[in-house]
Parts: structure tokens; C-alpha cells; sequence
């Protein structure tokens, strides 16, 4: 149901996020303005999400504003920590750092449509670096810069079969982390769901994503190049919906292996999520 913005009211979302990864030993990372290799991180938060959507209709499509706070633990540790890409002196063994964490904030504005099965959205996110950064360590889970990432969504979903094919596509365009002088090239991603209900409260499904940036890396801080990252993912998901009074919840497992990964470490990806409506509008 990616493309589908719910009638007018106030929604509430928690989306536990779990990830395992690690760095080939042979390969090079930049982290907080420092080059470390042989990574292996670990990452447990919850973002936590209110959306309004709003009873006003723009361009014959609803109108929906939200916030995303993240808050979790972040732990990373290294094997060396080298000079440089052009010595590869190392200067540190053995690093570790971790750290619970306010990440920054993030806003968003969306508009809906709908027409049949179909259900499309394009949304406006502002990632806010007002987050705890902690300059020079390891374990971050703030961005500390300005980024902005436009998408589109589209869910084709039929009732009667209880079938949800769903897709989003966006663009994220990133500003500068001063405390590193390092400006993240522009980053492409699609993500996509097929999805079937097997009874009222249960669906299983298969999803998957794709992350590949369009442009390098750049900035003073930027010492191995343009660095273009990319991964592909693919898992599966499985939904349980019940009311507690009248109140209807609604819960989804997601696991995904990544793959095909190029300057970024490989990892496991899991995600929890509970969202339940505040108050709808009648």
C-alpha cells in the first residue's frame, strides 16, 4: 500500500529497524572524517512517526504533512584505521565505538490520489540536522546535513483477491556535513511489494529495493574519491491486523538479505512495524 494515503485524520507508526552488517576486510569505508577498514556494524532503532492528513484537497488529491524522530543504538567497530587511501599506513587497530542516539528529525508532505484499485503519491521529505552528532566517532545514526528526497508512489490493490502490487521510486539529493567536509553524491532508490491477504488479518509477501548513487561523493573530507555506493535486496513480509476496542492496529515483519553491493557494507535488514489511526475524521 505504498501509494495509498488513508482518509483525513491523525496516524501514528512505530518502525522498529534492525541491521547486521559488515565491510570486506579488503575494502575501505569513510566514517565520521576517518578512513577505517575490516567494519562490522550493528544498528537497533525505532523511528517514530505521526502523519496528519489533512481534510483540505490539492490538485483533486488529499494533502498530508508528518515527522519522523529516529532513536536507537548504533555500534561499529573496525579492524585498522589507515592515514590514508594513498599510504594505507595504519594508525589504529581494533576500534570500537557505540552509542544510543537521537538521529535527526525528518518532515514530509504528501499528496494522494485515487482512482479504482489504483492509489499513487508523491512525497517531499527534509531530512533536519538538529540530531546528536557525535563529530570524529564511529557510531552516528544523525546525518548531520541538510537533505531533501522527492519520490513517487504507486499501489494497484484488489479487494476481492486481496492482492497489493505497490512500488515507490525517489531521488535523494544531500547537503554538506561541515564537521566532515563531505557532501554525499545524489542517491537513486526503488523499492517494491507483491503482496497477497490469505485471510482478513493475515498477508505474506516478497519485497525488495534498489540503492545505487548517480553522482559521487565530494568535499575535502571525500579522501576516497567519489565513492558511488549501490545494493540490491530482496526478502519477504508477513501482516497481522487486529483491533483492540475500536481501534484497528496493524502489524508487518520485514527481512531482507542485500546484495550486489559495491562500496558500502553488506548487511541484514529487519523491520517491525505498528500503525494505528490517532483519530479519523467522519
Amino acid at each position: 500500500m505504498a501509494g495509498y494515503l488513508p482518509p483525513p485524520g491523525f496516524y501514528f507508526e512505530s518502525d522498529t529497524y534492525s541491521y547486521d552488517a559488515k565491510l570486506d576486510a579488503r575494502k575501505s569505508l569513510p566514517a565520521g572524517g576517518r578512513v577505517i577498514a575490516n567494519v562490522r556494524s550493528q544498528a537497533r532503532a525505532d523511528f517514530l512517526n505521526g502523519t496528519w492528513v489533512t481534510p483540505w484537497e490539492v490538485f483533486g488529491g488529499n494533502f498530508a504533512v508528518g515527522a519522523v524522530l529516529p532513536v536507537g543504538r548504533v555500534a561499529v567497530s573496525a579492524g585498522v584505521e589507515l592515514d590514508s587511501p594513498r599510504t594505507n599506513a595504519i594508525i589504529g587497530r581494533s576500534l570500537r565505538d557505540k552509542a544510543t542516539i537521537v538521529g535527526d528529525p525528518v518532515l514530509s508532505a504528501t499528496m494522494g490520489w485515487h482512482s479504482g484499485k489504483f492509489h499513487w503519491s508523491t512525497t517531499a521529505l527534509v531530512n533536519v540536522p538538529v540530531g546528536d552528532y557525535r563529530d570524529g566517532q564511529l557510531a552516528n545514526l544523525a546525518f548531520h546535513r541538510w537533505a531533501g528526497d522527492l519520490s513517487g508512489a504507486l499501489t494497484w490493490f484488489d479487494p476481492e483477491t486481496g492482492i497489493d502490487l505497490s512500488t515507490a521510486v525517489g531521488v535523494t539529493f544531500n547537503g554538506i556535513n561541515r564537521a566532515t567536509d563531505y557532501r554525499t553524491g545524489t542517491e537513486f532508490h526503488v523499492e517494491w511489494a507483491a503482496s497477497k491477504a490469505l485471510t482478513s488479518a493475515l498477508s505474506i509477501g516478497l519485497i525488495g529495493y534498489h540503492y545505487q548513487q548517480v553522482t559521487g561523493d565530494s568535499g575535502a573530507g571525500a579522501q576516497l574519491g567519489p565513492y558511488k555506493g549501490r545494493t540490491t535486496a530482496l526478502g519477504g513480509t508477513v501482516a497481522y491486523n487486529f483491533q483492540v476496542g475500536k481501534t484497528p492496529i496493524s502489524t508487518r515483519i520485514k527481512v531482507l538479505q542485500e546484495f550486489s553491493v559495491e562500496n558500502r557494507a553488506r548487511g541484514t535488514v529487519g523491520l517491525l512495524t505498528v500503525s494505528l489511526p490517532l483519530s479519523v475524521s467522519q
